[in-house]
């Protein structure tokens, strides 16, 4: 793994309250660069990869409605977590976070994200 995804994760472990996992995905292939979770029972690989279909299905959306849109990020509220699916500008990679609902700043969540979604371009 490269330096810039260890620090990547590092950060987020450190930075972002309620952290439970966080993985990066390729859009077009379904490949993880990295994923790191700290709950032994939740695998960040196996969510990115059912979320990749919502990035898909989203993205046919937007198309078939002829809307000149990029996905900035999609949230997903579940009853006691927050897992954010973060697309990067050029729209081939997505971070995807899961975070504690009741211990998580989405704002801080989303500010500590973007710092890293410009990254992700130049360096994967």
């Amino acid at each position: 793994m490269s330096d810039f995804l260890q620090n990547f994760q590092n950060d987020l472990r450190e930075n972002v309250n309620g952290f439970i996992a966080v993985s990066v995905t390729e859009i077009q292939t379904g490949m993880s660069y990295c994923s790191l979770s700290l709950d032994p029972n939740f695998d960040p690989e196996l969510a990115s990869a059912y979320n990749l279909e919502v990035v898909k299905a989203k993205q046919n959306a937007i198309k078939a409605l002829g809307l000149e849109q990029k996905i900035n990020d999609i949230l997903i509220t579940l009853t006691d977590q927050l897992h954010i699916i973060d697309v990067s500008e050029d729209g081939n990679y997505f971070i995807y976070l899961a975070v504690d609902a009741k211990k998580a700043n989405l704002g801080l969540t989303r500010a500590t994200l973007s710092k890293f979604k410009k990254d992700i371009i130049t360096k994967l």
